[in-house]
């Protein structure tokens, strides 16, 4: 299944309601958020910095990663980012492909 890096930055009223409900609760409502698309919660960490959070997460397909992010964008509390992970196995299988390209200029 592929794996997905959720960024979230939370807006004032995000970060209320972690002080309210606590960050174990949100960890518990993103894994429900997973889950309801068919995939499951891998790792889940608040941090310091230009995020609040980062997220990695088991979902189906690129659909169900574009309906979290949709559904979470709409709500309100957080604005998210996400990024599609990739194994070295599959790095390694794309270097082996034939690309036709024609540099800019060339």
């Amino acid at each position: 299944m592929p794996k997905y890096l959720i960024e979230a930055s939370y807006t004032q009223e995000g970060v209320k309601g972690v002080q309210s409900a606590g960050g174990s609760s949100r960890r518990d409502a993103v894994a429900q958020v997973a889950e309801s698309v068919g995939g499951k919660l891998e790792s889940f960490h608040f941090a310091f910095g230009d995020r609040d959070a980062y997220v990695i997460v088991d979902l189906p397909d690129n659909e169900s990663a574009a309906a979290v992010a949709l559904t979470v964008n709409a709500a309100g509390g957080a604005t998210v980012k996400t990024v599609v992970l990739l194994t070295p196995e599959e790095v390694d299988a794309a270097g082996k492909r034939s690309v036709d390209y024609r540099p800019p200029g060339g």
